[in-house]
């Protein structure tokens, strides 16, 4: 899968068009003059989201009432498709070869795998971003799973809009019961779909990590069901029955769904420790990258296509042994797209790549002697 060529107008300072090698592409320039904002219109162009913010609005440049993102993707079986998200308000227009697509039917059109300063809470912050980074990944294989996430999240919506009505107009338990029952159906369900793609996944995922890529320490996961301990998970569906039956009056009092895959984490050992308390710093960025190569390494096997990465401000997240290192794997695989202000990296990695220098959001592609 390559991404030949990205436009953008009015995505925040970027405007224009500029066409990208296949292997590694370095982004630079100083600070300040637009060169996220390209990887955030690539991450857009193939996810309808940002890394940056939950808010699609804010890409919109100041003033404008439209931003767009256009870019054409070839593909290993010659196929070449022209995607495009226009950005307006809280909405977001989404189009393959002009014609207007749904989400589920546009995501994986082009897919993409992070690193980024945000990413790092995988390994160092709460489960929820975890989560989010196995949701990402099975999103990139199957792409109707991202309706099933959606609708799982309505219903928990749903289900605390009632769970409040109860509790404030003092409802009887026995009425409670019933008027719960309907979102508690929903709810096993679409749990028991996600568990399984979350539980596969992982298993699959295991499969593939690099061991020792980056130092002695073995990498593994394992996924965390917060039923675990409350019966044989195996029997997902009814034992997710039995627990929303048994914590309702719990849910009641707190106004909160209490059960379910969305309370469920994904533990990240290095040598069999939890990488978020004992790993040092280096090891948790170390971790994450292990854990990127794992999610191109899957991704590969399903499509025999690699999807493409991007690497936010790698000086600064990573040292120069783990660059090379990094690149090194990635060369002959992915088409990367990298961004540094730093000359020495340009020095040291220029040899191998393409540059493209950023200024006030404009791309100039350099071209060596």
């Amino acid at each position: 899968m390559l991404l030949e060529a990205t436009e953008a107008l009015d995505f925040r300072n970027l405007q224009g068009e500029v066409s990208w090698d296949s292997g590694l592409n370095i982004i630079f320039g100083d600070n300040g003059q637009g060169k996220t904002n390209w990887l955030e219109a690539i991450y857009f162009l193939a996810t309808s989201k940002s890394f940056r913010t939950q808010r699609p609005q804010e890409a919109i440049s100041f003033g404008k009432e439209m931003a767009i993102v256009r870019g054409r993707v070839a593909h290993s079986t010659e196929i070449r498709r022209d995607l495009q998200v226009a950005i307006q308000g809280t909405s977001k227009t989404l189009f393959v070869n002009g014609k207007r697509e749904t989400v589920a039917r546009y995501l994986g059109q082009l897919s993409v795998v992070t690193f980024t300063a945000e990413e790092l809470e995988v390994t160092r912050g709460s489960p929820e971003a975890r989560r989010r980074f196995l949701d990402k990944a099975i999103v990139s294989i199957h792409s109707t799973y991202v309706q099933t996430l959606s609708d799982y999240h309505r219903v928990i919506k749903q289900k605390r809009q009632l769970l409040n009505n109860i509790s404030t107009e003092n409802i009887r338990r026995s009425d409670a019961s019933r008027f719960v029952e309907p979102w508690n159906e929903q709810l096993v369900l679409l749990g028991t779909m996600i568990h399984r793609r979350r539980e596969e996944y992982v298993q699959s995922l295991n499969q593939v990590i690099e061991k020792h890529l980056f130092g002695s320490e073995e990498i593994t996961i394992q996924y965390l069901s917060s039923l675990r301990d409350k019966g044989d998970t195996n029997d997902y569906e009814n034992l997710l029955a039995g627990q929303l039956e048994k914590r309702l009056e719990a849910e009641i009092q707190s106004g909160f769904v209490l059960v379910g895959p969305h309370r469920d984490d994904l533990e990240i050992l290095f040598d069999g420790r939890d990488i978020k308390a004992f790993g040092s710093s280096g090891q948790q960025r170390s971790a994450l990258i292990t854990l990127d190569l794992a999610v191109i390494s899957l991704y590969y096997s399903w499509y025999d296509e690699y999807p493409i990465f991007i690497i936010d401000d790698a000086d600064a997240e990573l040292d120069r042994k783990r660059i090379s290192k990094l690149l090194e794997y990635l060369e002959g695989r992915t088409q990367t797209f990298l961004t540094t202000s730093k000359g020495e990296v340009l020095e040291e990695f220029s040899s191998r790549a393409r540059l493209y220098e950023v200024a006030d959001g404009a791309v100039r592609k350099i071209n060596r002697a």
